[in-house]
C-alpha cells in the first residue's frame, strides 16, 4: 500500500521496509503492519490534538514532570510551543509507560522506538500468526471470563505497583493474544502517585472489566475489587503477589452524635478556662 506521510520519516530512516496494510483506526490513533526487516511490527500512528476525539486529557496529565520550566510554562500558556510540548509529552508517556510495564511483568507490546510521532512496537498476535483480537471482539465461556478477568485483576495490580494507572481500561483497549490478554492503549497512564484523580481512575477500570466480564459470569457484577487494590496501595501493602477478595467491609455503626457533641462542648470550655488564665 501507499505509505502514509507520516510513516514516509521512518522508511527513510531505514526503520520500516513496506507498509503492509491498516490494521485498526481508533479515536488516537491509526495503527498499521508494516515489515521491518525480518520482522512484522506495527506502527502507531498518534492524530493531531484537534482530530483525536479524547477530550479528558487535562486530568490526565496533571502529576506528569516537564523536562524544563520553560517547557512547563509553554504549555500552561497554550502557546504553540507549549501545544506541540505538550503533544510530545502525550507520546511519550505511552513509550514510558510501556518500558516500565514491561519491566514489572505487566503483559503490553514490546516499544522499539517512537520517531516523529509514529510508535513503532511489537505486533501482537494470536495462536495463527494474525494480529490478535480485541477482547470485545469474541466470545467467553463463562470459565474464560473469570480467567481472563483474574490474569487482568494482577496486570492492573502489577502496573499500579509500578506507580501507573491505565486510566481508560475498557475490552476495546485489551487484546487476546496466544498467551492470553494484553493491555494496549497507554497515551493517558496515570501517575498514581501524582494525580488526585488517581483513586477514581483506578477504580473506574476495574470496575469496567468487571461490568464487562459479567456479561459471561453473573458472579462479577457485585465484586468491588478497585476499593479494596486502592485501599491496599494507600496503606503500602499491595504487592504484584497479594490476594484479593473482592469484597470492602463496611462500617455499619451509627454515630454518637451527641456524644461527639459534649466532647466538643467539654473542649470549648478548656479552651475558654485557659483564655481566661491567660487573660488574667
Amino acid at each position: 500500500m501507499k505509505i502514509p506521510k507520516r510513516i514516509q520519516p521512518l522508511v527513510d530512516e531505514g526503520l520500516v521496509d513496506e507498509v503492509l496494510r491498516q490494521l485498526m483506526s481508533g479515536k488516537e490513533a491509526t495503527v498499521y503492519v508494516v515489515r521491518c526487516g525480518d520482522e512484522i511490527r506495527c506502527a502507531k500512528v498518534y492524530k493531531d490534538a484537534e482530530k483525536r476525539s479524547f477530550r479528558k486529557s487535562a486530568s490526565y496529565q496533571e502529576g506528569r514532570k516537564t523536562k524544563n520550566s520553560r517547557q512547563a510554562r509553554a504549555m500552561a500558556k497554550g502557546t504553540r510551543y507549549g501545544r506541540e510540548m505538550q503533544e510530545e509529552a502525550w507520546q511519550s508517556a505511552e513509550v514510558d509507560a510501556l518500558y516500565r510495564l514491561a519491566a514489572a511483568g505487566v503483559c503490553v507490546p514490546q516499544p522499539h522506538i517512537c520517531h516523529e510521532g509514529v510508535l513503532l512496537m511489537e505486533l501482537v498476535t494470536d495462536a495463527d500468526g494474525q494480529p490478535a483480537p480485541r477482547l470485545n471482539d469474541i466470545e467467553l465461556t463463562a470459565a474464560q471470563a473469570l480467567d481472563f478477568h483474574a490474569r487482568l485483576l494482577n496486570q492492573v495490580v502489577r502496573t499500579l505497583c509500578a506507580g501507573i494507572i491505565h486510566g481508560d481500561l475498557s475490552e476495546y483497549n485489551i487484546l487476546v493474544g496466544r498467551d492470553g490478554p494484553v493491555i494496549i492503549d497507554l497515551p493517558q497512564a496515570v501517575d498514581a502517585a501524582g494525580n488526585s484523580n488517581a483513586g477514581p481512575m483506578l477504580e473506574r477500570d476495574v470496575a469496567n472489566l468487571a461490568s464487562y466480564f459479567s456479561r459471561f459470569a453473573p458472579e462479577l457484577a457485585d465484586s468491588d475489587y478497585g476499593k479494596e487494590i486502592w485501599r491496599l496501595y494507600l496503606a503500602g501493602h499491595l504487592t504484584p503477589d497479594s490476594e484479593l477478595t473482592g469484597r470492602i467491609e463496611v462500617d455499619h455503626h451509627i454515630a454518637d452524635v451527641d456524644a461527639v457533641l459534649e466532647e466538643v462542648k467539654l473542649a470549648l470550655q478548656e479552651e475558654e478556662r485557659r483564655r481566661l488564665y491567660l487573660a488574667g
